[in-house]
């Protein structure tokens, strides 16, 4: 039975090939989305083991973030950037799931996730969301919760007003153009909590640290930020 199985896989994968959204090689019968050379070589940061760190750094003086990380890096051609390309652009949801997943296992039982007791992904706004029919940072988030146990709520931090394309804007043109725009809904939900902010790329922070300003208003909030990829700037 079972080779009859895999005589049929081959034969469907004849007529509608899978194939790997990072490289686009075909994958094997034991692999999904990502190929595993791919998943090899994606370059992993490893700032959630170094306190300092260029993440971090973009922080200092700006925002009070107990800890910041990103998976891996944001370069042109890189397999993270084809894959999160495929994600917001392509609808391919299940990228966002698998690469939370990743993510929170290399992050799973280490000192970053020490105390953190709430994961809130970065929101869009509603009539954006609508287009793209869905928030790929909560789609993160969900694969992220998955192994990591640490409980999702999409629904503290909101989305107020709109805000144009981040993409080819200055560091500061991108700060101003997130002030203002973020608003905690539920404080109650985020006092006395460790929250960590998950965004999908970080290039300057200012939308992770628009964010995390609003969640700091609440009652003893602590806040760390983690995303997918960091561009390198």
């Amino acid at each position: 039975m079972s080779y009859l199985y895999d005589v049929w896989d081959d034969f469907i994968s004849l007529l509608f090939p899978r194939l790997c959204y990072a490289c686009g090689n075909h994958l094997l019968r034991n692999e999904n989305l990502i190929c595993t050379e791919c998943y090899i070589r994606i370059p992993r940061t490893a700032y959630h083991l170094q306190e300092d760190n260029p993440v971090a750094r973009l922080f200092w003086g700006r925002c009070r973030i107990e800890r910041a990380a990103a998976f891996s890096f944001y370069n042109k051609d890189s397999r993270i950037r084809k894959l999160i390309h495929n994600l917001k652009y392509r609808g391919v949801r299940e990228i966002g799931s698998e690469l939370g997943r990743i993510y929170g296992v290399s992050l799973k039982d280490t000192a970053f996730l020490e105390g953190i007791n709430l994961i809130i992904p970065v929101p869009l706004h509603p009539s954006k969301e609508r287009i793209r029919g869905f928030n790929q940072s909560s789609i993160i988030a969900t694969g992220f919760s998955d192994v990591t146990g640490i409980p999702v709520n999409g629904s503290i931090l909101v989305r107020q007003g709109f805000s144009e394309s981040q993409t080819r804007r200055s560091r500061y043109e991108r700060w101003m153009n997130v002030e203002g725009i973020f608003g905690v809904s539920m404080p109650e939900m985020a006092e006395g909590k460790h929250v960590l902010l998950i965004d999908d790329v970080i290039t300057t922070g200012s939308t992770l640290e628009a964010c995390a300003n609003e969640l700091l208003k609440c009652r003893d909030t602590k806040v760390s930020v983690a995303a997918l990829a960091v561009a390198v700037v």
